[in-house]
């Protein structure tokens, strides 16, 4: 039919999106981005628009395919945060083992180049980084009866941190199996503060 794309979109956003992820913005050149998704310049920018645009859509398409199940681990566990911050930490390292994606995190990448990024980019990678913390610390709300608001806010920036920190271990080379070693000594952390005994007045 006649003005019909004859693709796939979230194919060809798939593809792009591994780009992004393996290289970064800075390297993320035209064509790379049009091997990579398989169309034309003409059919990329009437699609996508221009580059930033499409890094905008790559991150949520990140968020879709592992930024998801990462937060349904945190929920796995309603009542249970200890369980839910080891769901979490397991999630991340089944993706950092899994071949088929690039090494590492696409948001982590992304952060490291927040100053070669425009503004309603950065914006993006900032808010998908204050959003995994959001969750992190509702997963351990819980526990508030046990451990002051403020000590588990900590908690969940120091959960973010050791998250973007397996990231970037692994973007280095580092075997998933020390990956693992740190987050079950971060996991074992967590855990002990949230073992805290109730606050008496």
């Amino acid at each position: 039919m006649a003005g019909r794309k004859q693709f796939d979109v979230d194919t060809a956003l798939d593809g792009a999106m591994h780009v992004f992820w393996e290289h970064g913005y800075a390297e993320a050149s035209l064509s790379r981005l049009l091997t990579a998704t398989g169309l034309g310049r003409g059919s990329l920018y009437s699609t996508f628009g221009g580059k930033d645009e499409l890094l905008q859509r790559s991150v949520r398409r990140y968020a879709e395919l592992f930024a998801a199940p990462m937060s349904a681990a945190l929920r796995s566990r309603p009542d249970d945060p200890t369980a839910a911050v080891r769901a979490f930490f397991d999630t991340v390292l089944t993706r950092l083992a899994d071949p088929e994606v690039p090494a590492g995190c696409l948001i982590t990448r992304l952060a490291a180049e927040t100053a070669d990024l425009d503004a309603p980019v950065r914006e993006v990678v900032a808010g998908a980084l204050a959003g995994q913390r959001a969750e992190i610390r509702a997963a351990l709300r819980p526990a508030e009866d046990a451990v002051s608001a403020e000590r588990l806010d900590d908690l969940a920036l120091y959960a973010a941190a050791i998250n973007q920190s397996l990231t970037v271990l692994h973007l280095a080379g580092t075997p998933v199996a020390e990956l693992r070693t740190i987050a079950d000594l971060a996991h074992e952390h967590i855990a002990a503060a949230l073992a805290t005994p109730p606050r008496t007045e």
